[in-house]
């Protein structure tokens, strides 16, 4: 039996590895479904693909790199720096990959974990951790005739490096985070790009740049101006939060920037006004791009605000009745983030299912701990992503966390630990109250939201409050099992 099982091989879950190895703690597993480690960072690699928060952040802590190629890392340097992490910190030897998790049931006379893999193999452990993000499940639209279109069509997430785009005449669905990194990059391979718009996003300008070899030298050499240049990136991107948390009128500053941007950039005022959101900036995810409104200006390419009726066998038909025959689709529709943990079924007391738990939306304790699943703990749980800020900080925290939680089990003899539904509804209670005054619920729908607007998502709040509410576990919230 394990000590503890980690499902997932992305930043949770090898942060999760690393800082057991640290308190000590070395009979662990960690199962991986894929063939390499790197969860969002291994499954998005369209081209393009790159984060939208500074490289010098979006990293861990006590790992930082000097050799960061440019301020916004692009998707294999992180990959890399993931990979470089697990050799670092010896976790080969607790890593199995192709190991895809079916089910994992709380054995409650035995107080462990019991895991079945779609492969039929089993493992069992005393404590689980969920490290399985939420955008690496790619959300398809409902469009009638998809499924029968005979082209090429794929997700972003799941790109087709082998199709050829030279000459083709390729619809793009979806407009988010996704598809103005790709849009740009494929603009000039097409014949025509038809790029199907539902809701324009906000989008400002990407200050990205090279890191020229003297400055990482400099970083290398003297830690402390790579530790000073991550904590000013880090109280700029909170800085920034305020007005995401406490009043979206606070956002005129971003409207102005991002509305600049566009009037900058497009000069056509039809063009420009089809490009203009309707709700708050912030509302939705804020985009960063320098190319993508100079690539929907290019002569082969078009942009399409009319909605789609349908899909046939070679064919957009737009919600204007237009047929737009094409060879490829290409979905830049983002993902599942507030879906419940799938396709894993995880089982609790009584053999509970947290998908009929989470049937209204997902809810834990400081989006950690589920309340009837005793020894589980999340990371990047509900409520624990943000809109303005590194989730890495967030992570770190979560694991920190959990750690604590781990050793007074494993130290002072404890069978179980389930976290009480008193404190894990008023907790959720206290976010929803917060998340209500936020510029994420000024009216329109994102991803951050379940179907009947409820957001399961995001901390409603600064990281560094999250970050003192997890500092130290208050074990108060928690009912104890002693061994037997």
């Amino acid at each position: 039996m394990q000590d503890v099982i980690i499902i997932g091989a992305g930043f949770s879950g090898i942060c999760m590895g690393i800082k057991l190895k640290e308190a000590g703690i070395e009979n662990f597993l960690i199962l991986e479904s894929a063939d390499s480690v790197g969860g969002t960072w291994r499954e998005n690699d369209y081209p393009g693909c790159a984060c939208d928060i500074p490289s010098h952040l979006y990293s861990f802590s006590f790992e930082q790199s000097s050799d960061w190629s440019r301020m916004f890392p692009p998707q294999q340097e992180i990959w890399d720096y993931l990979r470089h992490c697990v050799d670092k910190y010896g976790l080969a030897t607790h890593l199995r990959l192709n190991s895809n998790v079916d089910q994992a049931m709380f054995d409650e006379d035995a107080a462990c974990w019991r895991l079945t893999l779609d492969d039929g193999q089993s493992f069992t452990g005393k404590a689980l951790v969920s490290g399985m993000g939420a955008l690496n499940r790619p959300a398809y639209p409902d469009i009638p005739g998809l499924s029968e279109f005979s082209g090429t069509s794929f997700h972003s997430a799941r790109w087709d490096h082998g199709y050829d785009f030279e000459g083709k005449t390729v619809a793009v669905i979806g407009t988010g985070a996704s598809a103005i990194q790709f849009v740009p990059q494929i603009a000039d391979k097409v014949k025509q790009l038809l790029l199907f718009q539902r809701t324009p996003p906000w989008v400002v300008p990407k200050p990205d740049r090279l890191f020229p070899s003297w400055e990482r030298r400099l970083y290398r050499h003297l830690p402390f101006a790579r530790l000073l240049f991550r904590n000013l990136i880090y109280w700029r991107q909170e800085v920034r939060g305020i007005g995401f948390t406490i009043d979206p009128r606070l956002m005129g500053h971003a409207k102005r920037v991002a509305l600049k941007h566009l009037e900058k950039q497009v000069a056509d005022p039809t063009l420009r006004e089809k490009l203009t959101p309707n709700y708050t900036i912030g509302c939705k995810r804020i985009l960063i791009s320098s190319d993508y409104y100079p690539a929907l200006q290019k002569d082969n390419v078009s942009l399409n605000t009319s909605g789609i009726k349908c899909v046939t066998e070679d064919a957009v038909i737009d919600g204007d009745g237009r047929e737009h025959k094409v060879d490829a689709i290409v979905l830049g529709t983002g993902f599942r983030a507030t879906d419940p943990i799938t396709p894993t079924r995880l089982l609790g007391i009584g053999g509970r299912d947290l998908s009929d738990n989470w049937r209204d939306g997902p809810e834990a304790f400081l989006g950690i701990s589920v309340a009837g699943f005793p020894n589980l703990f999340l990371l990047v749980g509900p409520n624990t992503g943000l809109g303005h800020n590194s989730i890495i900080f967030m992570i770190e925290a979560q694991v920190r966390y959990t750690i604590k939680m781990l050793r007074k089990m494993f130290e002072q003899g404890v069978r179980a630990v389930d976290v009480k539904a008193e404190s894990q509804d008023q907790f959720n209670r206290d976010i929803q109250r917060s998340l209500a005054k936020t510029v994420w619920q000024s009216g329109c729908k994102s991803w951050y939201q379940t179907e009947d607007g409820k957001n399961s998502s995001l901390w409603p709040g600064a990281t560094f409050t999250y970050w003192a509410r997890t500092l130290k576990p208050d074990y108060r919230h928690y009912d104890f099992t002693e061994q037997r």
